[in-house]
């Protein structure tokens, strides 16, 4: 028999096959509701014909101007994670070789693993502040190198990389693996704190990078399958766009209307949740201080890593948290250790992070 495309099993789903009372695993922000974004009216008159490859025009003018590039390099996907599919399937053929930045999104790995590609994982460190390890990276870079996939602000750790980061990696990029375009995940970039400015895409940085990202995390609308590629290279952009076509072939006519509706209200929606997330850090930090965790503090995102201190039992932990009907998302999750794990602090209400944070407490 041939070869076959398989994915590994992703402990992940938890998040969405099984649930707990108190859910610090998860990363989104509140979630939008229907009645924010239409009528009644306005859905009726929806219709439930085809779409567009591309997807919608005024959806991708919208995605375009909030990163620089043009309606014509946007192509629309079912979430980021078909963005982030589509992608390695276009450029990862068996054999090639994909360089991930770890912890990461497990899909970011899986993914490329699936599709054949043999995939050089570089870690970047806790006690570094997760910052991109650029040396380790460029020993790693080779001529088969052909997909460099990071994300910023990452996950799990919500750590942002600097403009200068990004063109000494994409400088790495020229020199020593001239046929890889490098995948920003951005999903997380227009999630920020109270009065934090938002920053820049990096989607014009240069025609061998592209970008992802989705209204599930920012704007808290996980729940319209919608999201999107940069794409500044022409060519790229046809093959991807023809992938996608015999793929998916277009998105629900019904979710880009809706996340149009979303973006047009992009402004008031991540105000909102900016002021949200703003006093659930700041609690998270002060508890963290306290319980004396090790905490790297997110430049972005409705989540971050904190490291258990030295000499707690760590399996006991988890079971502990697991009979407080509480969840925490573990390293092993994102290629860390366990000693480590992720905090999403935008899921709950005020009241019920507090208790969570209390369960928390008790199981160390």
């Amino acid at each position: 028999m041939g070869s076959m495309t398989t994915f590994a099993p992703s402990p992940m789903t938890a998040l969405i096959d099984s649930t707990v009372r108190y859910d610090l695993a998860e990363s989104t922000c509140p979630p939008v509701r229907l009645g924010d974004l239409a009528e009644p009216d306005e859905l009726a008159a929806v219709p439930m014909g085809y779409g567009t490859t591309r997807g919608d025009l005024a959806l991708r003018e919208l995605i375009a101007a909030r990163t620089g590039v043009t309606a014509d390099q946007v192509l629309v996907t079912v979430g980021a994670i078909e963005a982030m599919f589509l992608l390695a399937q276009a450029v990862c053929e068996p054999g090639d070789r994909a360089l991930l930045v770890t912890p990461c999104f497990p899909p970011a790995r899986s993914v490329p693993e699936g599709l054949g590609a043999k995939v050089d994982l570089i870690k970047a460190s806790f006690d570094d502040g997760y910052r991109l390890p650029l040396e380790e990276i460029t020993a790693a870079l080779g001529p088969h190198t052909k997909l460099v996939s990071l994300a910023s602000p990452q996950n799990p750790s919500g750590v942002m990389f600097t403009e200068t980061e990004l063109r000494d990696l994409l400088n790495a990029v020229r020199r020593r693996a001239p046929q890889a375009v490098v995948l920003v995940d951005e999903i997380y970039r227009e999630s920020s704190y109270a009065k934090t400015p938002v920053r820049p895409s990096v989607a014009t940085l240069s025609p061998g990078l592209v970008t992802c990202s989705s209204i599930s995390k920012a704007h808290g609308a996980p729940g319209l399958r919608i999201g999107w590629l940069t794409v500044t290279d022409p060519a790229l952009y046809t093959q991807l766009r023809e992938a996608k076509f015999l793929t998916t072939i277009a998105c629900s006519n019904l979710d880009e209307f809706l996340a149009t509706r979303v973006l047009s209200r992009s402004t008031e929606i991540l105000a909102d949740r900016a002021a949200f997330l703003a006093p659930a850090l700041d609690e998270l930090r002060g508890w963290a201080a306290k319980q004396q965790v090790e905490m790297v503090v997110p430049d972005g995102g409705p989540l971050c890593c904190l490291r258990l201190p030295a000499g707690v039992d760590v399996p006991a932990f988890y079971r502990r948290l697991a009979e407080l009907d509480t969840r925490v998302a573990p390293g092993s999750w994102f290629g860390e250790d366990d000693r480590i794990f992720r905090v999403g602090f935008g899921h709950l209400p005020a009241d019920e992070f507090r208790t969570a944070l209390e369960n928390l407490s008790a199981a160390l």
